[in-house]
């Protein structure tokens, strides 16, 4: 299922934000009339928007499931990207870092997503990286974000529910990446507790839930340099009601367990402690419902504009295995744009 979602025109910022209780319900009443919508939900799963189709302004919000021709973009004068970032301190993130091995240690979580934002300075706008950007998920909110995303957080066709954790990277370089990604002990942890927290969430809102594909490889092509990307696919099988209880199952299933951790409500205290700060939309999920399927993406390779600043939020989940300055570096090496 593919689609690029663009609309309509007016002058001020149209959408209302809404609560959990108001996206559910909006979601399920949408979705049982076979409405086509977008939905955008934060972090936290307590705020959001849901856009109906016919409803959608493309001077504030832009998304897109396609890949763009770059030789196509509207923004053709730019020749180069300027791209300089500041990350955290090693020593700050540090800090972070061993308190959350502490509480791994302490037998409060077995995996923990730690993020941290860093600042950059670039030549282009929120709009001009979703209009130049290849990810497999784009979203813009105007003076808001913009979502550049390889990951896919669930996809809904017919009565068949998939999802596709993601959690692992490498530089493509290293010699032997795949091979090195793949049999890494770490890594291998990592992805299979990941994997068995979906297989569970899944289990909640679904039936004859199964991993279909187990730790698969993809290549991401970025401003920096070709990643290796490590995925698996589970699928279940919804009730044949499912439309009119749509969002009642999405927000089962918040917040990803890819970029929270497990066991997930304890982890997310300790994200909570430990980060000091706020993720808001990053790590969240967006996506577009047709009137019949869904498609939805978790929200990483995610900019934020605060006060003319551009934000980068990136992190990698942390293991009793994991090793500090291995971590700090991934979270650096995350800190990219899908353009070639």
């Amino acid at each position: 299922m593919q689609f690029i979602v663009k609309f309509k025109m007016t002058n001020k910022f149209p959408y209302q934000l809404l609560s959990k209780s108001e996206m559910i319900t909006q979601m399920n009443h949408f979705s049982a009339l076979q409405i086509p919508f977008l939905f955008i939900v934060d972090f936290k799963g307590e705020s959001g928007y849901i856009i109906q189709q016919n409803m959608i302004n493309e001077d504030f919000v832009r998304f897109s499931t396609t890949v763009l021709d770059l030789n196509l973009t509207i923004n053709s004068q730019i020749k180069a990207i300027e791209w300089q970032i500041t990350p955290p301190s090693l020593s700050n993130y540090q800090k972070k870092f061993d308190f959350v091995v502490k509480q791994i240690c302490l037998g409060n979580s077995f995996l923990t997503n730690l993020t941290q934002p860093s600042f950059i300075e670039t030549n282009l706008s929120l709009l001009d990286f979703h209009q130049k950007g290849s990810a497999k998920y784009k979203l813009w909110l105007k003076d808001q974000f913009v979502v550049l995303s390889p990951e896919t957080f669930i996809k809904i066709n017919g009565h068949k529910i998939s999802a596709f954790p993601m959690k692992g990277t490498i530089d493509a370089s290293i010699p032997n990446a795949e091979e090195q990604i793949l049999n890494d002990p770490k890594e291998k942890a990592e992805h299979a507790t990941i994997v068995d927290l979906i297989r569970n969430d899944l289990s909640l809102v679904a039936e004859e839930v199964e991993v279909n594909r187990y730790r698969y490889v993809e290549k991401l092509t970025t401003n920096q340099q070709d990643l290796l990307q490590v995925s698996s696919e589970i699928s279940g099988t919804l009730a044949k009601n499912f439309h009119s209880r749509l969002g009642d199952i999405l927000f089962t299933l918040l917040p990803a367990g890819s970029i929270s951790g497990a066991p997930k409500p304890k982890t997310l205290e300790i994200i909570d402690e430990a980060e000091a700060y706020e993720r808001g939309f990053y790590t969240g999920v967006c996506g577009f419902f047709d009137g019949e399927n869904l498609d939805s993406a978790v929200m990483i390779r995610f900019i934020e504009q605060q006060e003319g600043q551009l934000i980068f939020k990136s992190g990698g989940g942390i293991t009793a295995q994991s090793d500090l300055k291995k971590e700090y570096e991934e979270l650096i090496q995350k800190v990219y744009v899908p353009i070639s």
